[in-house]
């Protein structure tokens, strides 16, 4: 199984080819709102293969572009935390705690 570290590595790696394409493209790479603002979009698309799994919608091949749709949101995710400085293995870890902890607490 693969780390959530190399993971993360990874997603960076690709984000840095992303920049290049930007820069090519636009004179620059893409700032954290963009790369923020393409995750929204990213998550309306995700919307629309969760629609099709609950058969709301008729997507062809629904559940392989929902599986790569999960993922886009994942590297998204990852990049952005890269961005902010945030460690998100941790954060992740301490909001399960808390998560954890409020439900355990509830009668």
């Amino acid at each position: 199984m693969t780390s959530f570290s190399s993971m993360s590595e990874r997603a960076w790696r690709v984000r840095e080819l992303y920049a290049g394409v930007e820069t090519q493209r636009y004179g620059r790479p893409w700032s954290r709102e963009e790369v923020a603002l393409g995750f929204v979009g990213d998550v309306g698309d995700l919307m629309k293969l969760v629609q099709a799994a609950e058969g709301v919608r008729a997507i062809p091949d629904a559940p392989a572009k929902l599986a790569h749709e999960l993922a886009d949101c994942l590297w998204s995710v990852m990049t952005l935390a890269r961005m902010y400085e945030i460690d998100l293995e941790a954060a992740f870890a301490r909001t399960m705690d808390e998560l954890e902890a409020g439900l355990e607490a509830r009668p």
